[in-house]
């Protein structure tokens, strides 16, 4: 896997199809002055239509799937393609691609054929997206979240506070109804929120932070008490890459 290519599409939106009947007032300076109040019917999605991430999706993976691509079972993003030369992974977000596999030919072939139909544009190679880091050698990826990871401990001003090396206690659950209301549940739905991205590289968070998530409706003191152990968890994983001359070390809050 020498090569991990980000793409960007451009207009995304407008490349869907719709396949249901949709119709929309004449825009202001294209309104037909003998007919005026006639509506337009709109065969092609546009930005803020709710059915144009839809009809982008499915007519992008539909190409993917001309191509001999086969969508993932767990995740809709994913798309697999095999083949004696190599295979070839392909995640799309929105209007972000990323490419990588064995098949260097074929991702090529695969760009020029995709750009033949897609308005593109090359960003070059994948280094960071979504709060993840990516490192890349001759025959492997490295994926980190380090960076975002301190981060979360800056804003949440969880980087002076004491590293403990659990997230959670032995046998530790949270019940309904522990702890008193919190006045303002924002701030803890934002952590919580955030803590969730970091299991995909760090699976030792995942049960401390499933504990919290259940109670993103109503969390209590004592639900956030959970979530600052798991950030002080977090902090003693990351600290070492913290550098010690850092001069915005924000005092701990909680």
């Amino acid at each position: 896997m020498n090569q991990v290519p980000k793409l960007d599409v451009r207009n995304a939106f407008l490349h869907g199809d719709l396949i249901e009947e949709v119709y929309m007032t004449q825009p202001l300076g294209f309104i037909d002055p003998v007919r005026p109040h006639y509506v337009c019917r709109l065969y092609k999605a546009i930005y803020d239509l709710k059915q144009a991430p839809q009809a982008w999706f499915f007519r992008f993976s539909s190409a993917l799937r001309e191509r001999g691509f086969v969508g993932s079972r767990a995740d809709s993003s994913p798309f697999i393609h095999s083949s004696a030369a190599g295979c070839i992974f392909l995640l799309l977000y929105v209007d972000d691609i990323f490419l990588t596999g064995s098949n260097t030919r074929g991702i090529d072939m695969l760009i020029s054929s995709l750009a033949s139909q897609f308005d593109m544009k090359d960003l070059g190679p994948l280094h960071f997206f979504l709060g993840m880091e990516v490192s890349r050698s001759s025959n492997e990826l490295v994926l980190t979240q380090t960076k975002y990871a301190l981060e979360l401990l800056h804003r949440t001003n969880m980087l002076a506070a004491k590293p403990l090396s659990t997230p959670a206690p032995f046998g530790f659950k949270l019940y309904q109804f522990d702890g008193d209301p919190l006045s303002d549940a924002t701030t803890y739905r934002s952590i919580v929120g955030a803590l969730q991205y970091l299991t995909m590289t760090r699976p030792d968070l995942s049960y401390a932070v499933n504990q919290v998530c259940q109670f993103m409706h109503a969390p209590t003191t004592t639900y956030f008490e959970a979530v600052k152990r798991i950030l002080r968890y977090l902090k003693a994983g990351v600290w070492s890459s913290f550098s010690t001359n850092h001069k915005c070390v924000p005092s701990c809050l909680f």
